[in-house]
């Protein structure tokens, strides 16, 4: 499926270990379900980092970025306006999330990208 949304916006970041179960499970049941119904969120798909083996130049090469977050969540949007919108920011700390997943993350990133093609 190809990304036909004008944004995507990332947000990435690693979790205590001890926490990691209760992460994805909030993640996945909770979160990105609630985040799905806020006007202008079009779909959602997580990722886990694995490590990236390539052919470049000619030289197999496995390539390693210090301190890159191990999930990556990708939110394709219709706008950016939507990260600032008031049901955004509702969702955003509903459920346990905010209270019980939150706190044991760190390393957070968010990028919001404009598509070009």
């Amino acid at each position: 499926m190809a990304i036909q949304s004008p944004y995507l916006f990332s947000a990435a970041m690693d979790v205590e270990p001890s926490r990691e179960g209760l992460f994805n499970e909030v993640y996945d049941n909770e979160h990105v379900p609630l985040l799905l119904a806020v006007p202008g969120v079009i779909s959602v798909a997580r990722f886990k980092r694995e490590e990236l083996t390539m052919i470049i130049g000619g030289e197999r090469r496995t390539i390693v970025v210090d301190a890159e977050p191990r999930y990556n969540a990708l939110y394709e949007l219709e706008s950016p306006g939507v990260l600032t919108n008031q049901a955004w920011a509702k969702t955003v700390d509903a459920g346990r999330w905010a209270g019980e997943v939150r706190p044991y993350t760190r390393n957070r990133r968010h990028v919001l990208y404009r598509r070009i093609s």
